[in-house]
């Protein structure tokens, strides 16, 4: 039996949750815990389950900050609005990430993938399964951006590159250019490695959108829109660069 516990702010939404986990026969929701005091105090004084269902933004504070106080071995399964967490939630044990409003189906694909990395017939290896999981990490689709007091979701699809200025990462549209919350260094990580690729210190490019590459004497490559002229690719970054453009 899968021993699992619900983190989630919103009581009706724990409790949709839990009907919805009841249908599986071979899961036993513990309990269900409202806020990162109420969850780092229960698992304080009580034996940590199997898989943990949390959402990520709580009333008081972030789901993270729990598992800051009390580590944790269990495998987490993050349930929530916005998909701008995601690389936080991988470097904890998290399997999966579901964008709310969640579905049976969600679930099922999710219950499936938390049993594959289980062995069958051997004692649990933590480094392989963590291995397992690492591979399985879902490419950023979406990012969410504000424009004042709203929320937008821009499809990465839209986006021509992702630049560093002033300490702050933009994404730029056709449109126009957003502000977000990541660094190049988490975006290298998140992306879909064969559509984005990091040309040097500033710059991570969109390969749909080149539109013209320069060789000499330097590499410099021309995007359909972008915040500038001609982007130059790092000296050291052209062997790789060669080889991404021909995957």
């Amino acid at each position: 039996m899968i021993k699992t516990i619900i983190i989630e702010d919103e009581k009706p939404a724990a409790r949709k949750l839990q009907r919805l986990l009841s249908e599986f026969n071979d899961l036993q929701v513990v309990t269900a815990l409202h806020s990162v005091e109420e969850a780092a105090s229960w698992l304080a004084e009580n034996e940590h389950p199997d898989l943990i269902f949390s959402d990520i933004v709580l009333g008081d504070g972030l789901s993270f900050d729990i598992f800051e106080k009390v580590p944790t071995k269990s495998f987490l399964i993050y349930t929530t609005a916005f998909d701008q967490y995601t690389l936080k939630a991988f470097k904890l044990n998290s399997i999966d990430y579901l964008l709310k409003p969640i579905t049976e189906g969600d679930l099922s694909s999710a219950l499936d993938k938390y049993r594959s990395f289980l062995p069958v017939e051997r004692p649990h290896d933590m480094h392989e399964i963590k291995s397992l999981i690492n591979t399985e990490k879902q490419k950023l689709s979406r990012i969410v951006v504000k424009i004042g007091y709203n929320l937008r979701i821009v499809q990465t699809a839209e986006i021509s590159c992702f630049y560093s200025e002033n300490k702050i990462v933009y994404l730029q549209t056709k449109a126009r250019a957003f502000p977000t919350d990541f660094t190049l260094d988490e975006l290298e990580n998140l992306l879909d490695q064969t559509k984005f690729f990091r040309v040097n210190r500033q710059f991570i490019i969109n390969a749909d959108c080149i539109k013209n590459i320069h060789t000499a004497p330097y590499y410099k490559v021309d995007l359909e829109f972008q915040p500038e002229g001609e982007i130059t690719v790092s000296r050291d970054r052209v062997k790789d660069f060669k080889e991404w453009l021909s995957r």
